[in-house]
């Protein structure tokens, strides 16, 4: 009796011929036909994964000003090429349908959100960051020891900031007057 090509056996009769399982018995015939994400990206980028502070490296594959796949950089000294679970989906960042492109508000006790402009958001933050810190503003204690601080406001960083961007913000919270400044990296 003639064989049958390899493709058109069952699975278990293809494992059992080829025992390795790294060649044709790991194949189907639409596996064979797939091509990588990555082989037709038009750009590579290295970026840093943003979702802790370990900052594996990543690279970002663009086809016409898409992101096509992220996947782990095998020249970082720090992850070599591998990602977590969170890192390897970290393309849906910038691909989801769900993402915002703009500032949703929602005022105290209204039921719908709505649409600023982000100038107008900034101010609205500056503005409250301003009358917390005036509100809570301790120039001395009961036995007129210099205190010049606020307890009106307080800030918890996030891990998806870098080193730079993280002290930076130290820095504007404390010439603020803020004493509570936390990261949750440390966490």
């Amino acid at each position: 009796m003639p064989r049958k090509p390899l493709d058109r056996l069952p699975a278990l009769v293809r494992q059992l011929r080829d025992p390795s399982a790294r060649g044709r018995a790991a194949q189907s015939r639409r596996s064979r036909e797939l091509t990588p994400r990555t082989r037709a990206a038009d750009s590579v980028a290295k970026s840093i994964c943003p979702y802790c502070a370990v900052g594996c490296g990543q690279l970002v594959y663009v086809r016409d000003a898409e992101v096509t796949q992220i996947e782990g950089d095998p020249d970082s000294p720090i992850s070599r090429g591998r990602l977590c679970p969170k890192g390897a989906a970290s393309k849906q960042l910038v691909t989801s349908s769900s993402r915002f492109y703009n500032v949703r508000y929602r005022r105290p006790n209204a039921t719908e959100w709505e649409d600023l402009p982000l100038d107008r958001a900034m101010d609205m933050i500056a503005d409250r960051v301003i009358a917390a810190r005036d509100a809570g503003w301790q120039e001395c204690d009961e036995s007129g020891a210099r205190l010049a601080r606020t307890l009106g406001f307080a800030h918890l960083g996030g891990a998806t900031l870098d080193n730079e961007e993280n002290y930076l913000i130290k820095k504007f919270f404390s010439a603020m007057g803020a004493v509570q400044i936390e990261n949750q990296a440390r966490i």
